[in-house]
């Protein structure tokens, strides 16, 4: 029988999607979609105080944590042995976003009998894809995983066919973090192209990294969108708020237009699971809104 542990959401994401919930045993402190996962044991936790700390705190002691060679993460390895789990889900692309080598490495050598282990380590579309179809074979859930893809391509599509009609591909910034700034990286740049614009500053199939005000100022987007790592919506909006602070904000076209927005990076943007569809799907909505509908829940908030 499948007992399925997931120390990273967006794996929690894919295997609710494969309806394989009932065989989730085990997920991280940050799987909170969808709302089922939430009754499952927590397995992962995180070793600093996020709560308490700043954006810049919590930079500075990421960084510090990674120099020193630290866990950001601990896995409760009691929890794990009771739990005895035939697969674990887990990642080796971030040591920030979730539990990776170092962690899981610690938490096998305490089990018994060893799982599975399956890493998901996408840069792009293509690769998040191709985490949900290898699940779907280690589980026995192929042809469910086929259609999930084949659906969300037609989705992808479908976007794209409407984003060619524009008359411009507007230039966009995406920010991941506002203190420093940090640039979108990864399969980002990759959603904000096929929703019809064009994130120079971003680094497509790469991690994000620290960028200056004059590159953002240099840049001029003409639709900033706020997505901090590891936030929801309301946070965001907190964030995106602080902006205006920034000398020479009112001189970006985005500002001046009114098309800032923040968004909910932890459902749509974050997280390389199923909802990176609906977040191409809500770019397409916020660069070109003459041609494309947001069917979503809210998701966003104009600054």
């Amino acid at each position: 029988m499948l007992r399925l542990v997931s120390f990273l959401p967006a794996a929690t994401e894919m295997v609710f999607a494969l309806g394989l919930g009932d065989q989730l045993v085990g997920i991280s402190h940050e799987c909170d979609f969808p709302e089922a996962a939430k009754a499952k044991p927590v397995v992962v936790k995180p070793t600093l105080p996020l709560e308490s700390m700043s954006l810049r705190e919590i930079d500075a002691a990421v960084a510090a944590c990674i120099g020193s060679g630290k866990s950001l993460y601990q896995v409760d390895e009691e929890l794990l042995v009771r739990l005895a789990p035939t697969h674990i889900l887990t990642q080796s692309l971030c040591d920030v976003c979730a539990p990776s080598g170092n962690e899981t490495t610690r938490a096998l050598a305490a089990l018994p009998v060893k799982p599975e282990i399956l890493w998901f380590t996408p840069h792009n579309l293509e690769e998040i894809f191709g985490n949900l179809r290898e699940l779907g074979q280690a589980t026995g859930r192929a042809s469910v995983a086929a259609d999930v893809i084949a659906s969300s391509r037609g989705r992808l599509k479908a976007v794209t066919e409407r984003t060619q009609k524009a008359s411009s591909r507007p230039r966009v910034f995406c920010l991941e973090w506002i203190d420093p700034y940090y640039c979108c990286g990864h399969w980002v740049p990759e959603m904000v192209a096929l929703a019809g614009g064009e994130d120079a500053l971003g680094r497509k199939g790469s991690d994000s990294v620290r960028t200056t005000w004059a590159d953002i100022a240099a840049w001029a987007p003409e639709v900033v969108i706020v997505s901090p790592c590891g936030f929801g919506l309301d946070k965001a909006v907190d964030q995106a708020r602080q902006l205006p602070q920034q000398p020479g904000w009112e001189d970006l076209p985005a500002a001046r237009n009114g098309r800032v927005y923040a968004v909910d990076a932890n459902a749509y943007f974050a997280r390389p699971g199923p909802r990176v569809v609906d977040g191409v799907e809500l770019l397409a909505h916020l660069i070109h809104p003459e041609l494309c509908e947001w069917n979503g829940e809210s998701g966003f908030m104009a600054l």
